[in-house]
């Protein structure tokens, strides 16, 4: 696309997997890249990676999204290199599995943390800033999970459908400034996550979905890679799925 060249994009969860894929999707269409991750070894590689590969500026942040100080400080990191931030992709998320009635409290209260409070406290910090420029692009990467709900994943669903309330009220209050704060849900994607599948499961996994076959990392990034350009400019409050039509 080449629309978003010089741009300074913060990825989090940027170290591996859909947020590795989504750095590099930026980074290849021209934009400079923030990587933060909880890793700070994870961050630093990808970012060195990113750099040879692209020659694009990078710049790799240890964060817990889940605490505001530690995002402030990620924000703050970003500004010192940068001199603005154009894209927010609100990637960083865990899973904690098990039946709600088994589901011990700091589990519940762990993935909302991370997957939900995360994804506020982000937008809030760097919406300040996108406010200040009146101009941004905010992609919070929501799951179809949090729109039909899942056998053992009533936190990780809770968290992903509060993604989606989140980006629609965001969207009205930041549409007068020119951000636009949209949502992805993924359906099954190939990821370290679902590779550990069993056989049957996949299968099972498959029979479900029209294409019949997992989404990879990179038809993830693409989605994302056109919601952060100005070719969506007209585009806020959605929430785009991407599952090989499961949810038709």
């Amino acid at each position: 696309m080449g629309q978003i060249e010089d741009q300074v994009a913060i990825v989090t969860g940027g170290g591996r997997g859909i947020g590795k894929a989504i750095c590099e999707k930026l980074a290849q269409d021209g934009a400079n890249i923030v990587v933060g991750d909880i890793s700070k070894d994870l961050a630093e590689e990808t970012a060195e990676e990113i750099k040879e590969k692209y020659n694009r500026k990078t710049l790799a942040l240890e964060v817990n999204v889940g605490n505001l100080n530690s995002v402030e400080e990620m924000v703050n990191n970003s500004l010192d290199n940068f001199e603005n931030i154009n894209i927010l992709i609100n990637n960083a998320g865990i899973t904690r599995d098990t039946l709600l009635i088994r589901m011990r409290e700091e589990d519940w209260h762990k993935v909302i943390e991370v997957n939900l409070t995360g994804v506020f406290n982000c937008t809030k910090v760097v919406g300040k800033r996108m406010i200040k420029q009146r101009f941004g692009k905010i992609v919070n990467i929501s799951s179809v999970i949090g729109i039909m709900g899942n056998t053992g994943q009533v936190n990780y669903a809770a968290s992903k459908a509060g993604i989606i309330g989140l980006t629609k009220s965001a969207a009205k209050e930041f549409a007068s400034r020119n951000i636009n704060v949209n949502a992805i849900a993924p359906g099954f994607i190939e990821t370290e996550m679902t590779k550990s599948l069993s056989f049957e499961i996949r299968e099972e996994l498959l029979k479900r979905i029209p294409l019949k076959r997992l989404g990879e990392p990179s038809n993830v990034a693409d989605l994302v890679l056109f919601l952060s350009s100005s070719a969506s400019d007209y585009i806020t409050g959605q929430v785009i799925v991407i599952d090989g039509g499961m949810l038709m």
